[in-house]
């Protein structure tokens, strides 16, 4: 049988031991969990270059009306507004084919010291209520059929 000394000096050695193994597995983490974080911001509540440093953030809004340029070498350039702001933004590469202008988007990437919002990845907004693009023809075509009666 253990004596309380023993006891007691087992249980210390578990504190020492489990305790510094518990707290920097939580340490971990949580500093995992901030490095991974992306905030989204719109045009207008999107900080300025120096507060946001080198963090990748989200930028969501509206592809502004007569912005959208794709050059042949796949540099895309357009302007993301929300009604009150508008920041200017380029990617490389092949856009979704939801994106058009007057339509919502999803950009992430950096934001330059110059105020140009490099994507790295974009996303078209979307409302949840999908119809296929045959769904929505014979709708129409159904309504066109109403209409001449």
């Amino acid at each position: 049988m253990a004596t309380p000394f023993e006891k007691r000096r087992r249980r210390s050695l578990f504190l020492t031991l489990v305790l510094p193994a518990f707290a920097g597995a939580a340490a971990l983490s949580l500093w995992a969990v901030t490095k991974t974080q992306v905030y989204a911001y719109a045009p207008s509540s999107l900080p300025a270059p120096a507060e946001l440093g080198d963090r990748e953030v989200r930028l969501a809004g509206l592809v502004q009306e007569g912005t959208l340029s794709i050059s042949e070498d796949d540099l895309v350039v357009f302007t993301v507004t929300d009604g009150a702001a508008s920041v200017p933004v380029t990617f490389e590469g092949i856009l979704p084919a939801l994106v058009a202008e007057n339509e919502g988007i999803i950009a992430q990437g950096r934001l330059q010291p110059e105020g140009i919002f490099r994507a790295e990845t974009v996303l078209a907004r979307h409302d949840e209520n999908y119809e296929a693009p045959e769904v929505t023809k014979a709708l129409q075509e159904a309504a066109e059929k109403n209409a001449d009666l």
